[in-house]
């Protein structure tokens, strides 16, 4: 049984939330939550928030599962809407750009390891 969650607008960079989700994947839901407390990185937050939402989806989709037998299968960050600033940054040789503002994606799906008969 399969189920995810999706993390969607979250402020900060993807490439900086992936550093955060390529700790949990492949780990114990409860390994994936030790460790997403014990990481100083901003992401690490909306991370979690994102772990305990699919697994509360699990428990709704399948209220006899485990949760103790549920591990982080697939967990990955997309690119959200990068928003350009009317503020200026200056840049070498006189140049000037714009501040950007990243915003990432982030989609966990959990899975009990057993798969689905249909």
């Amino acid at each position: 049984m399969e189920a995810k969650a999706r993390a969607k607008y979250v402020k900060g960079s993807p490439q900086k939330a992936r550093l955060v989700v390529d700790l949990i994947r492949g780990k114990t839901v409860d390994e994936a939550l030790a460790i997403l407390r014990t990481v100083r990185k901003r992401a690490a937050g909306p991370v979690a928030k994102a772990l305990k939402s699919a697994v509360a989806n699990a428990e709704q989709k399948s209220p006899a599962a485990n949760v103790d037998d549920f591990v982080v299968s697939r967990a990955y960050v997309d690119l959200g809407p990068t928003k350009q600033r009317r503020r200026i940054r200056p840049a070498p040789m006189g140049r000037a750009h714009r501040e950007r503002r990243w915003s990432s994606h982030i989609t966990i799906h959990v899975s009990d390891g057993q798969q689905q008969e249909e």
